[in-house]
C-alpha cells in the first residue's frame, strides 16, 4: 500500500492509496522537527484509531515537501516504516510533465503535483487554484505541462497581519459574513477579509485568462477552498482530493519509467 505524504508550511496531509485509490487520510501541523520515529507513532495511532489498516502495511510512499528541513526525517521514516526509499517530487523527478518556465528548479513540489493532478482528471488548459499559507495560481498547458503562475498570500496570512499591525484589531475567525458593509469592527474586518480574498481570486484569473488568451477551465483546492465554494463565481471545480491525485499519478509514473 502506498503512503502519501503532501508536506505544506502549515499542515501535513498522509493518505493511504490502494489500488489507486485513496482509502484512508489525516491532517496534522507540519513539524521539521519529527523525528522518524515520532511519524511512526503518530500515524500508527491514527491506523489504531481506524481500525482498518497497520503500519506493516505500508509498501511504499511518496513525498512532497515545500518545507526542505523537514525531509531528512521523512526519508528515515520512509526507509524505515514503508518498504525502503521514498519517492521524492521535484522538477526532475515528475515523468510526463515539461516545466516551461524560467528557472524550473525554482518551482514547489506542490505546484507540480497539483498540475499533474488538474491536467489527469480535467485535461487542459487549467488554471489550478490552491489555497493554503500562500494562494497559489498554476496554469497548465493543453499537454499538461506547466507554464508558470502567481504566488499571492493566503487568507490566513492577511488576517494574521491585520492582528499583528493594528493595536486594536482582535484576532477573527474566517467565515463569510452575512453582508458587506460592516457594522461592528469583527463585522467590517471578515467582510475585509472574506470579500477582498474573494476578489483577489476572481481579479486575478480575468488577468490570466485575458493574458493566456484561450478559454481555461479553473479548478480550487487547498484546505481553505471551501470557504469561498459559493462565493467565487469564475472557478468551474472544487477538488479537495486534488494534491493526493497528483501524487498517486505521479507514483504510477515513476513505477512504470
Amino acid at each position: 500500500m502506498l503512503l502519501a505524504l503532501d508536506v505544506g508550511n502549515t499542515n501535513t496531509v498522509f493518505a493511504l492509496i490502494d489500488g489507486g485509490e485513496p482509502v484512508a487520510q489525516w491532517r496534522a501541523s507540519t513539524s521539521s522537527q519529527w523525528t522518524a520515529d515520532e511519524y511512526a507513532v503518530w500515524l500508527s495511532q491514527m491506523l489504531s484509531i481506524d481500525g482498518t489498516f497497520k503500519l506493516t502495511d505500508l509498501t511504499d510512499c511518496i513525498i512532497s515537501t515545500v518545507v526542505p528541513q523537514s525531509l531528512f526525517n521523512l526519508r528515515n521514516f520512509a526507509r524505515r516504516y514503508c518498504g525502503g526509499e521514498p519517492m521524492i517530487v521535484d522538477e526532475k523527478s515528475v515523468p510526463g510533465i515539461e516545466v516551461r518556465i524560467d528557472r524550473p528548479s525554482e518551482v514547489g513540489a506542490d505546484r507540480l503535483v497539483n498540475a499533474v493532478g488538474a491536467h489527469v482528471k480535467y485535461g487542459g488548459p487549467l488554471v489550478v487554484v490552491d489555497s493554503g499559507t500562500a494562494t497559489n495560481f498554476d496554469v497548465v498547458g493543453e499537454d499538461g505541462a506547466f507554464l508558470g503562475g502567481i504566488i499571492a498570500p493566503g487568507i490566513n496570512l492577511s488576517m494574521q497581519a491585520l492582528h499583528t499591525a493594528a493595536a486594536r484589531l482582535p484576532r477573527i475567525a474566517i467565515e463569510r459574513p452575512p453582508k458587506v458593509i460592516g457594522t461592528t469592527t469583527v463585522g467590517a474586518m471578515q467582510a475585509g477579509v472574506f470579500w477582498g480574498y474573494v476578489d483577489l481570486i476572481e481579479g486575478l484569473l480575468a488577468r490570466i485568462r485575458e493574458e493566456f488568451g484561450a478559454p481555461m477551465k479553473v479548478v480550487a483546492t487547498g484546505g481553505i477552498s471551501s470557504l469561498y465554494k459559493d462565493a467565487a463565481k469564475t472557478i468551474d471545480y472544487f477538488d479537495p482530493d486534488l494534491t493526493i491525485r497528483g501524487l498517486t499519478e505521479i507514483a504510477r509514473r515513476i513505477r512504470s519509467a
